[in-house]
């Protein structure tokens, strides 16, 4: 995703908060079965070198985890938080497929 009108749709969809993250997703109803993902980090995580490395991070375990468990027609945005970083990955990806549970599960 690359337009800030579509993290602003995304903002309106399901949600599940997790130590390293936040997931936000919604059904774009357009009949597309495409799996987008956004990533954001805010500068109160830390410095651009931090914020980058989080980015990377969760470009990585989107690319691992979306194919098999995303939501398809969905727009997935992950939220950093500051503990992200130092979250061991594994653990970032046990979370991002319980994140995604919890908000297909949700009507």
């Amino acid at each position: 995703m690359t337009e800030r009108r579509d993290y602003l749709a995304a903002n309106g969809g399901k949600r599940a908060p997790m130590p390293g993250f936040v997931l936000q997703a919604r059904d774009r109803g357009d009949g597309d079965v495409a799996k987008r993902i956004g990533i954001t980090v805010s500068k109160k995580v830390g410095n651009a070198v931090i914020r980058n490395r989080m980015k990377r991070r969760f470009r990585a375990l989107a690319r691992e985890v979306l194919p098999e468990h995303g939501l398809a027609g969905h727009d997935h945005v992950l939220i950093g938080r500051a503990s992200g970083i130092e979250r061991p990955y594994d653990e970032l990806v046990r979370d991002l497929k319980k994140a995604l549970g919890r908000v297909a599960r949700r009507p």
